[in-house]
């Protein structure tokens, strides 16, 4: 694993965090997204999804409008509040190590990008995903991925890792690979189903919009020619194509999502 530090990990970092967002916002992105197709092809078409970590609660607003039976918890007080005030859907304040749900009363457990956070690791989460989960039930779980390129850069990327936690950088969140994650998961007596590297275009948003930024002209834009849109469409259908490939989603995926059965 990779251990990532910030120094803005404090105490309400995640009220900070979903605070920059708002639910519209994150409901429209994850109805668009490749990943909710990944997350609602691996739920059972009956009994109760939790989401273990909803922030805002998109993806249980989402869930319940297509007919599954969702609800949410998460550590955020401020997050689980203005998603009750965006729709009238079951979310409440827990600690996902200690959940007040009955054993075996989920016949589905989805938690994108959480488990990470724990610094003494995935192990105490998964416990009570297993609990709360039926006999055969289903875990949708993603965290953040030791991709190709951060295999490459592990070295660099553990010095200023290093450097930051020794300036007072706070633990933020590990990294996984595919072989750690799938581990955990058997661990807990989970038989993984399906791992999915998805978002390989992160770090190249992140420059293009950067590059973008450099390059805006100060005058008033051209409109493109309907030729010059076809083109750059193909270009972009390519791209697409090229970067949810295997190896790329390999080399690039940001985060890995695996979908696995409680035993």
């Amino acid at each position: 694993m990779l251990t990532y530090y910030s120094v803005a990990a404090r105490e309400d970092f995640w009220t900070e965090h979903w605070g920059g967002h708002t639910v519209d916002e994150l409901l429209a992105v994850a109805r668009l997204s490749p990943l909710t197709t990944l997350i609602t092809g691996a739920l059972p078409a009956s009994g109760v999804v939790l989401e273990a970590g909803c922030g805002l609660g998109q993806y249980v607003i989402l869930l319940r409008e297509r007919g599954w039976r969702a609800a949410g918890v998460d550590g955020s007080v401020a997050a689980l509040a203005a998603g009750r005030r965006a729709a009238a859907v079951p979310l409440a304040a827990s600690d996902l190590r200690a959940l007040a749900v009955r054993t075996g009363a989920v016949a589905a457990y989805v938690s994108l990008g959480v488990v990470e956070h724990d610094p003494e690791g995935p192990d105490a989460i998964l416990a009570e995903a297993r609990r709360v989960l039926a006999p055969g039930g289903v875990l949708v779980i993603s965290v953040p991925y030791l991709n190709g390129v951060r295999r490459l850069g592990a070295p660099w990327i553990r010095r200023r890792q290093a450097a930051l936690a020794r300036g007072g950088g706070a633990f933020y969140q590990y990294a996984f690979s595919r072989r750690e994650l799938l581990a955990a998961l058997r661990g807990h007596a989970f038989a993984p189903l399906a791992a999915h590297p998805y978002d390989p275009a992160r770090v190249l948003r992140a420059a293009a919009g950067r590059l973008r930024g450099a390059r805006r002209p100060a005058g008033p834009a051209v409109s493109p020619r309907p030729s010059g849109d076809r083109r750059r469409g193909g270009l972009r259908a390519l791209a697409r194509r090229a970067l949810y490939s295997e190896p790329a989603l390999r080399l690039l995926g940001h985060m890995l999502l695996v979908v696995a059965r409680r035993a």
